[in-house]
């Protein structure tokens, strides 16, 4: 079942996990044991901290594969603005971990993404579930 997200087109799930470690190991394993690539972990709080600002705990995971992702950049170049995916691990003002991403729904009426290709992202409800225990 595809996740809707909120008007901004944007998924929030808790994390069950205590920790932004934790939980972002597990996003790392399900990409890996999806055959996945990971591109990049961005390190937004680690990056404030060095430079003498603080903000919540929260890193960006990039990734994807060029084999799903090339068709749908190639028929909405614009695509790449959103490619590869990403997904937010962070930690809320009460202290609970949350996982946050670009709805699929979002990603496919932006970019006017053929319906046939629609699938070709829609993993990422999946591989978020599972790295979090649901269902």
């Amino acid at each position: 079942m595809a996740e809707n997200g909120d008007e901004r087109g944007i998924v929030t799930k808790a994390s069950p996990h205590p920790s932004v470690p934790d939980t972002l190991e597990r996003l790392r394993s399900a990409v890996r044991e999806r055959g996945l690539e990971e591109f990049a972990l961005i390190d937004h709080s680690g990056g404030a901290q060095r430079v003498g600002l603080e903000m919540q705990e929260a890193k960006l995971l990039v990734f994807g594969n060029p084999r799903a992702g090339t068709p749908l950049m190639a028929a909405s170049p614009l695509l790449a603005l959103d490619l590869p995916l990403k997904v937010l691990v962070w930690r809320a003002g009460d202290g609970g971990v949350l996982v946050s991403y670009n709805a699929t729904s979002y990603l496919a009426r932006r970019h006017q993404i053929p319906q046939d290709l629609v699938g070709n992202i829609a993993g990422i409800d999946a591989l978020v579930r599972a790295a979090l225990g649901e269902a």
